[in-house]
């Protein structure tokens, strides 16, 4: 069930509803009945794989309280690493065992020995790298001492399985989400008028600029072997736009849908797109899974706390590792190292840390140093995303080869660029609301608060229309392969 389709549209209400009503009652029903449409959510894409989460829910949440109470850290120790090993195993197995053994394949081939690889025929269990993490950062934290052991089943496996970041995030902490599961849930009326300004905003950039992006983007890198160079610089900018307003879109949609639940989950976007360097763009795009890695990773490893070695040591494994995670193909391995030797002068200079506040806060317009700053963030960014986007990196280098070849100074064409015109000016509007809110949670968060009523409520049916007149586009989420 998508975000942006009708059963979603038909689905949220009645469990908005019956949620609150339920509420009034018991808050415990609450959670039987969270935790019954959540499965009811995720079986509705493949009803087979709902025994995998049940069956993985059940695992961690027995190890823990195995963790807990083991008498001595031998015991406490074989828990926890039957849980990890069984967690990644699966991952392992669904995820990473088909390019393992294909690349394999094709490096005994290169010594001359033929082999013939056997492939498992499987499909992808939607969201399993996400609700796997949230697994293992309970464990985690379990084992440090971080947090006591969970014992009621349907709490934990609402943490897991809570169906607005069941299949695409963010992925939460047992310490942030936890709490709220087991509190009782007060319906606040503010609370639900933001979570659905949030709800529309994200449809809006899924739906109008996403979707539309998605469509020339894949015209662009599918057919590129007539295009010119500057065609082909439009297709990745054209992606770019696309996965971040299809990934942040959908973290709206599922922080607003939280929030009408009662219940915050973690920001995942802080407007990436305005950062100086790359060190800051990582603290503000996917931030649940970039401060997964560095509570779960980079630290351990030793973090900053170590020599200059060992930091660029740490900071490759954690970008390398995190182009892994996105998915099975050295096209994202090779991804995560760009951006792992991008960020490392920024670590070498301990300059990692200077842009923490957004830009240009408190004032209207940034300083031409920011700007530039900015703009050559950006076109970086547009560079790496073609290896995100590219089949192999084959793929990869001559779509690269192409933009930088003497097309490029040629006017971009493709076949239907006319119909692009208008997309260009969504994501100008885009980048002008989300800069003049880049101080809020989200875009629209507070857009529009100093205007009369009649205009605001304008500018919500603008949108409203927007994603009425382009939903026959509806495409699936970019992360949802993930």
């Amino acid at each position: 069930m998508l975000f942006n389709s009708f059963g979603y549209a038909l689905f949220f209400p009645i469990v908005y509803i019956l949620y609150w009503i339920l509420g009034s009652r018991k808050p415990s029903i609450q959670n039987v009945f969270l935790l019954i449409v959540s499965y009811f959510f995720y079986a509705c894409w493949d009803w087979r794989f709902l025994f995998l989460l049940i069956f993985s829910t059940g695992l961690d949440f027995f190890t823990g309280i195995k963790m807990a109470e083991s008498k001595n850290k031998s015991l406490k120790n074989k828990w926890f690493w039957l849980s990890v090993f069984i967690n990644i195993g699966f991952l392992g197995v669904f995820k990473y065992y088909n390019f393992f053994i294909t690349s394999f394949s094709a490096a005994i081939l290169t010594l001359g020995f033929k082999v013939n690889p056997y492939t498992l025929q499987i499909i992808l269990p939607i969201g399993i790298s996400f609700y796997t993490f949230h697994g293992l950062s309970y464990v985690i934290d379990i084992y440090y001492d971080r947090i006591k052991a969970e014992y009621n089943f349907v709490d934990y496996a609402v943490f897991v399985s809570f169906f607005p970041l069941l299949v695409a995030g963010p992925i939460e902490r047992s310490t942030h989400l936890l709490p709220q599961i087991k509190q009782r849930r007060i319906f606040n009326y503010a609370k639900s008028v933001d979570g659905l300004r949030q709800i529309l905003w994200g449809l809006f950039k899924k739906i109008v600029i996403a979707d539309n992006c998605a469509e020339f983007a894949d015209i662009i890198f599918k057919s590129n072997a007539h295009l010119s160079g500057s065609t082909h610089l439009l297709g990745a900018f054209f992606f770019t736009f696309q996965i971040y307003c299809d990934f942040s879109g959908y973290s709206d949609i599922a922080l607003g849908s939280a929030r009408l639940l009662g219940i915050d989950l973690l920001r995942n976007f802080a407007f990436p797109y305005f950062s100086r360097d790359i060190a800051e763009f990582w603290r503000r795009w996917h931030i649940s899974l970039s401060s997964w890695f560095r509570d779960y990773l980079y630290i351990p490893l030793g973090g900053s706390k170590v020599g200059l070695a060992k930091k660029i040591r740490n900071t490759f494994i954690i970008f390398i590792v995190s182009g892994f995670w996105h998915g099975a193909n050295w096209t994202f391995i090779f991804w995560g190292f760009l951006n792992a030797l991008f960020i490392i002068p920024s670590i070498i200079n301990s300059t990692n840390r200077v842009h923490v506040d957004i830009v240009a806060k408190g004032r209207k317009i940034p300083y031409f140093s920011e700007f530039l700053a900015m703009v050559g963030t950006f076109l970086l960014t547009i560079f790496l995303w073609i290896f995100f986007r590219a089949e192999n990196l084959n793929d990869a280098f001559y779509f690269i080869g192409k933009i930088f070849s003497t097309s490029f100074f040629s006017i971009p064409y493709f076949i239907g660029i006319s119909k692009s015109i208008p997309i260009v000016f969504f994501i100008l509007f885009l980048l002008i609301v989300e800069w003049i809110g880049r101080e809020q949670q989200y875009g629209i968060e507070k857009f529009g608060f100093s205007w009369k009523q009649p205009l605001r409520w304008s500018f919500y049916i603008f949108l409203v229309y927007m994603i009425v007149l382009f939903q026959a586009k509806q495409q699936t989420f970019i992360y949802f392969q993930f």
